[in-house]
């Protein structure tokens, strides 16, 4: 099974085609991403007489002092959305399109070395664990997925932190930098890391049941064609699938990701020691006090828009790149 799943193919190889895939992944998911960015750092609205801490893209409700001379710089309560539909016409009615597109840089410069990493680390952990009969076919996937997630969440983290800090707000490259040197004088390096603990909670288990589903699901498809069809449609199909299961189950935390990363940066621009950000727990029980439960589904439309048709495009243009890479490389030995 693992070799068949592996198809003789190299670990650059596996890279490049995962690579590839990020690529057009990101081109067409990064305007739902800023838009479930923006619908989640939300906050609810403040009383009036209360300002808004707006530092370099970053906001933080906070009671600072009530409408004066003082607040002449700061911004009041900015414009809020209500919904999906309704965040994407007052981003482009008031920022502009191009800001659908705002961190893309940081999006590629971040997922396209992760996702070569962590889609050749899967099946090489998945071909090792079913080789060596350290666990079931059936779990396997899971196995593997989680500690593949697990690796590439700790190394990518710091530029996933300032990719959400791009999004949460229209900012330029000189002011997010700005924010994190300040950030880091504060709190030191392991600052650049604030939000790991709940992006490894999301990402962890959205991986481990990602995998299973997916493997699952693939099975199940390829015992409905016939064997000489191309598994790139199923993969498609299977992917969309598992995708969503694992984004509905995961969102919560996602949510508080994306809370704990938009906030660094907010305290040090008025050079206020930083409030304890607390435990991921603690947040979660928070976001349920001020917003209710609806508040740890927010962006739930958009992170499902974009994990199905995420989830299919990539796997798909996976597979199809190994695909390629498997008659190429076939070519050459009948060549040789």
């Amino acid at each position: 099974m693992a070799d068949q799943d592996l198809g003789g193919i190299s670990p650059l190889q596996q890279m490049v085609a995962s690579g590839a895939g990020a690529v057009v992944t990101s081109l067409f998911m990064t305007p739902l991403d800023v838009v479930k960015v923006r619908l989640q750092s939300q906050r609810p609205s403040m009383a009036s007489g209360k300002c808004l801490l707006y530092c370099n893209g970053v906001l933080e409700p906070l009671y600072l002092c009530p409408n004066g001379a003082r607040c002449a710089t700061w911004f009041q309560d900015p414009t809020r959305f209500t919904g999906t539909m309704d965040a994407f016409v007052k981003i482009v009615r008031h920022e502009g399109t191009r800001t659908l597109w705002s961190g893309l840089p940081a999006t590629l410069v971040m997922t396209v070395p992760a996702t070569a990493i962590y889609f050749t680390a899967y099946d090489q952990l998945k071909a090792f664990l079913c080789g060596r009969a350290l666990t079931s076919d059936l779990y396997a996937p899971m196995v593997a997925g989680a500690l593949a997630r697990l690796g590439t969440v700790t190394v990518v983290s710091p530029l996933e932190l300032m990719r959400t800090k791009l999004q949460a707000r229209h900012v330029s490259y000189r002011e997010l930098g700005a924010c994190v040197r300040a950030a880091v004088a504060q709190g030191g390096w392991r600052s650049l890391w604030l939000g790991w603990g709940p992006t490894a909670l999301r990402d962890v288990p959205f991986s481990a049941l990602y995998w299973f589903n997916y493997e699952l699901v693939k099975s199940w498809l390829n015992g409905l064609r016939p064997k000489d069809q191309t598994s790139v449609g199923m993969s498609f199909v299977a992917g969309g699938i598992s995708g969503t299961v694992a984004a509905v189950l995961t969102l919560p935390f996602d949510v508080v990701k994306t809370q704990r990363q938009v906030a660094l940066g907010a305290m040090e621009a008025v050079r206020v020691n930083p409030l304890h950000v607390g435990s991921t727990w603690l947040l979660l029980r928070r976001i349920r006090a001020e917003s209710g439960t609806k508040g740890l589904f927010a962006g739930f439309l958009p992170r499902i828009i974009k994990a199905a048709p995420s989830c299919a495009i990539m796997i798909s243009t996976y597979e199809f790149g190994k695909s390629f890479f498997q008659r190429l490389n076939q070519d050459r030995l009948l060549g040789s």
